[in-house]
């Protein structure tokens, strides 16, 4: 079977109303979708978590394939990527991320060619329903929806989740540049939704090492199941322990250095970040060889969402609930999609490959949002007009 084109399509995925993060407010996403045809009529999907890769997709990696055996998973990646090397590495992240839409289309390939989900591929399910947390944080009002800008607003929103959805597994943004209200909004969650309920937080290395000890020290009793990225560095991580018995998870994969820190507790990635659904599963296999945590992060249309689904069925070391922005966006680009938590769960798509079908309408849809408003940018703070944020905000 050989791969006869490639495309690559340029998106907006909206939330449906902006939320805070360190960064500023947050729109959406705006991402690559790919598609590999083959001279047998079967196509394969795949995302990149940037609209960029489209271009070095289109424009370096497609020609290197067209004509390659669709099934040689391993010979493509050694055509596009000559100079990768082991499990994380310092070469050229953009075409590692994006030669991982191509890689996992052609996993979605031999799914559909074999009759076979992707869990199938990787060893078979230990599981068919996955934990995901339900999102929350101050945000804009739009379209009637949303508006939630003071605690009690963030609190009762949860609330309305678990009466509405059975949701009782919640992640969200602890990053106000005043952490005063996003302490009092946890305060809040955890008194109307009980001991049971399982609260993660999310800084995305909003506090200096200074800021997040007087923050550790204030939520503690909270019972905070796990806080992603409270401060930039792992260093900075190692040193906060010694001042809180809450876990840390973080984005950056650098195994060497958390494993010979202590932190963090967990990796939350994607496919993107490691190259490809095998490169992944090697990291998992590492995470689980050294006790550390993995789990999957959000944000994704259903194509990225439906290769995490089948990795969680996979593999029995992904223990902890993803990340899942699926109640806050309106839109997907997949028939199948949005996916949606039910009591925290979601069910593995049990079609073949990804178990996923494109909707050429609904991608229509969101690559002509991307036409008409460009790019997202994620960066956005009005108080700090054109200025590209960085870290730490104090």
């Amino acid at each position: 079977m050989k791969i006869t084109a490639i495309r690559a399509t340029p998106i907006n995925l909206p939330i449906e109303a902006p939320y805070w993060w360190s960064f500023g407010w947050l729109p959406g996403s705006s991402r690559c979708v790919v598609e590999v045809e083959t001279d047998e009529g079967i196509t394969g999907l795949g995302e990149a978590a940037s609209w960029q890769a489209c271009a070095i997709i289109e424009q370096r990696l497609a020609p290197l394939l067209i004509g390659h055996n669709a099934h040689d998973i391993a010979g493509a990646e050694l055509v596009c990527l000559p100079s990768w090397r082991g499990v994380s590495s310092n070469t050229d992240f953009a075409a590692i991320r994006a030669f991982a839409a191509i890689e996992t289309a052609l996993w979605d390939i031999k799914g559909k060619a074999t009759g076979l989900p992707l869990y199938d591929l990787l060893g078979g399910a230990v599981r068919k329903e996955i934990a995901f947390a339900d999102y929350f944080g101050f945000r804009q009002k739009k379209n009637g929806k949303g508006g939630e800008l003071t605690p009690e607003a963030v609190a009762d929103y949860c609330v309305s989740l678990k009466e509405s959805f059975g949701t009782t597994i919640f992640e969200g943004k602890l990053c106000t540049k005043d952490p005063e209200p996003s302490i009092e909004a946890l305060r809040l969650m955890r008194r109307k939704l009980g001991p049971e309920a399982v609260i993660r937080i999310d800084s995305n290395m909003a506090y200096s090492l200074t800021e997040a000890r007087r923050i550790a020290a204030r939520i503690e009793e909270l019972d905070i199941r796990n806080w992603e990225e409270p401060c930039v560095t792992f260093e900075e991580m190692a040193a906060l322990r010694r001042h809180t018995a809450i876990p840390f998870s973080g984005h950056n994969v650098d195994f060497q250095k958390a494993v010979a820190l202590g932190v963090p507790d967990a990796f939350v990635t994607d496919v993107n970040v490691h190259g490809g659904i095998g490169r992944t599963v090697r990291f998992i296999g590492a995470c689980e060889a050294m006790g550390i945590d993995f789990w999957c992060y959000s944000a994704n249309t259903g194509i990225g969402s439906a290769a995490y689904l089948h990795l969680c069925a996979a593999f029995s070391h992904i223990r902890e609930p993803n990340q899942s922005l699926f109640r806050m966006q309106p839109h997907d680009v997949v028939e199948e999609g949005v996916f949606a938590p039910v009591n925290n769960m979601v069910a593995v798509p049990e079609g073949p490959g990804l178990g996923v079908t494109l909707s050429k309408d609904k991608l229509a849809f969101c690559h002509k949002l991307f036409v008409e408003e460009g790019p997202y940018t994620q960066h956005h703070d009005p108080e700090e007009p054109g200025r590209y944020k960085r870290l730490p905000l104090r």
